[in-house]
């Protein structure tokens, strides 16, 4: 039997999202917040003018984990669309960063939490959207059945 197929899988609340291996990607997406967050804290106040793009990046990172991870803990079809969106665009931002990172290292004359695809974090950066996503397809909600309540 796959998650995405049980009942309490999703419904209309989506509260599968938060339940076993859901709450340690949520865990996790939580520990990159705070560490993204502080580092971007840091290098904004300390050193900003050495490398404002990396270091702007670096808190759009931060950012992005700090909603993907509320979003992620919440239930209900508008939430599990804003998860989507978030992780989303984080693997469209380490992507991004991560290539033109090695393409042109010159952008980033410090790294940021995505350069070449997190490898500063062990490339978690780079695995976590793509397990996320993944999560999020095996827990998407399913088409509103006649006894559902339909509220988000």
């Amino acid at each position: 039997m796959t998650a995405g197929n049980t009942g309490e899988s999703t419904g209309a609340s989506g509260s599968a999202l938060s339940r076993g291996p859901g709450r340690l990607l949520i865990a996790v997406y939580g520990v990159f917040a705070l560490a993204a967050s502080a580092r971007a804290l840091f290098q904004i106040v300390t050193k900003f003018s050495e490398a404002p793009l990396a270091y702007t990046l670096t808190a759009l990172a931060a950012a992005v984990y700090v909603f993907a991870t509320i979003s992620l803990s919440r239930s209900g079809r508008h939430w599990y669309r804003l998860s989507v969106a978030a992780v989303g665009l984080e693997l469209v931002g380490v992507l991004t960063v991560g290539t033109l990172s090695i393409l042109d290292p010159v952008l980033f004359p410090a790294d940021t939490v995505w350069s070449i695809y997190g490898r500063g974090y062990g490339f978690v950066p780079l695995v976590l959207p793509v397990l996320g996503l993944w999560w999020l397809y095996r827990h998407r909600p399913r088409a509103a059945s006649k006894d559902s309540t339909g509220s988000d």
